[in-house]
């Protein structure tokens, strides 16, 4: 089997110019490359630039995925969103780094080694970028949830005593693109289910617009002024980054400072990941019952209308008997599967093997249709 390796890189905070298109058509001349991005598959090649300079030079947002069972997304933030201090208690992780520039934090979140081989087998890495960029935004919101999952990723990698970072709150309640990045990097559910025990309740809607509007009452008149300002110079998107990094900063003023939240060392979260386990399992197994259960009674509901007129049934298979060819002989065994069903169910296999005698009758010299009745186990010869 061939190589197969998908690149995609998507610019978010302003479109790539003419001169930078250019620069990065030099690297590929099959890729697609728009204002908006740049995406390229490899079989046998490779991708002829480092990723992370083209992350520093031109992207907000990159996905990679190799059929080798391997696969990262990488995030550009702004380096007012968080400082050194908040990401540091993350970066403790096989599945998260962090690199800096004088003005951006590249965020990567990374699946070195899957075992889910058809996953890959099937997956052409396409969809990834649509579901996970949203995770960006959500971080320059100061939605921590990302950062935490990143760090829970590492799974067997992460010692027994190492302390959680800080738990955000509505790890039981994650958004789309937080699933999507669950789902991108195989976070073990039983060890997310043990982490949100320890997580607060996410904020709701009605919630957050009353903490938007004691936010707007700290905001001084100067500085709306700058945002409108901004925005009547057609530099909208500029003026929506200024708000929402301030709400942002000011939403982590009213956190409450980490040491003053429960932190767990990671044989705990195990401890409580075995038990969510233990759990889970036995919601799917009353689950399975259930379903079993609804298709036994559906079943059983088939089979009695079956038996109401069983001689139609009987006759049917006769008909398909008596076209001699192999099509006609599996339409006869799966007709008269149905039948010892329902005569097992309403009048016992007795009744069904006397009239599998009188059906056989015409039939007997059919070797190939007594060789598939055989077969199925409805006639013994």
């Amino acid at each position: 089997m061939s190589e197969y390796q998908y690149y995609e890189f998507a610019a978010i905070d302003r479109p790539l110019t003419r001169i930078e298109m250019a620069e990065l058509r030099a690297a590929s001349t099959r890729a697609v490359i728009t204002p908006g991005g740049f995406s390229n598959h490899y079989e046998w090649g490779d991708l002829k630039a480092d990723p992370a300079e083209w992350m520093h030079r031109y992207f907000d947002a990159f996905v990679y995925s190799a059929n080798w069972c391997s696969c990262h997304v990488s995030l550009r933030l702004p380096k007012a969103v968080f400082r050194k201090t908040e990401l540091d208690a993350f970066v403790h992780s096989a599945a998260l780094s962090v690199e800096s520039s004088d003005s951006h934090w590249i965020v990567s979140l990374i699946l070195e080694e899957s075992e889910d081989y058809e996953r890959f087998a099937e997956d052409d890495g396409s969809g990834w970028m649509r579901r996970l960029t949203p995770l960006r935004e959500e971080l320059m919101r100061g939605d921590l949830r990302p950062l935490y999952l990143g760090w829970l990723a590492a799974g067997d990698a992460l010692h027994d005593d190492v302390l959680e970072p800080e738990v955000p709150c509505g790890l039981a309640d994650l958004s789309p693109s937080q699933q999507a990045l669950v789902e991108f990097l195989e976070i073990d559910p039983d060890l997310l289910e043990a982490a949100s025990m320890g997580s607060a309740m996410a904020t709701s809607p009605h919630d957050e617009t009353l903490q938007i509007s004691t936010w707007l009452d700290t905001w001084q008149t100067a500085e709306m002024q700058a945002v409108l300002k901004t925005i009547a110079l057609d530099r909208g998107q500029e003026a929506e980054r200024q708000v929402k990094s301030h709400y942002a900063a000011w939403l982590k003023a009213q956190r409450p400072a980490s040491s003053d939240v429960p932190r767990r060392r990671v044989a705990e979260l195990r401890e409580l990941a075995q038990s969510a386990g233990e759990r889970r399992r036995a919601r799917e197994a009353e689950a399975h019952a259930k379903r079993e259960a609804e298709h036994r009674q559906k079943r059983e509901a088939e089979l009695r209308h079956v038996m109401d007129t069983p001689d139609k049934y009987w006759q049917a298979a006769s008909a398909q008997a008596s076209r001699g060819s192999a099509s006609g002989y599996e339409k006869t065994v799966s007709l008269l599967k149905m039948l010892a069903e329902g005569y097992a169910l309403v009048a016992g296999p007795d009744a069904f093997e006397r009239q599998l005698r009188r059906f056989l009758v015409p039939h007997a010299k059919r070797a190939a249709l007594l060789r598939r009745l055989a077969e199925a186990g409805l006639w013994s010869g």
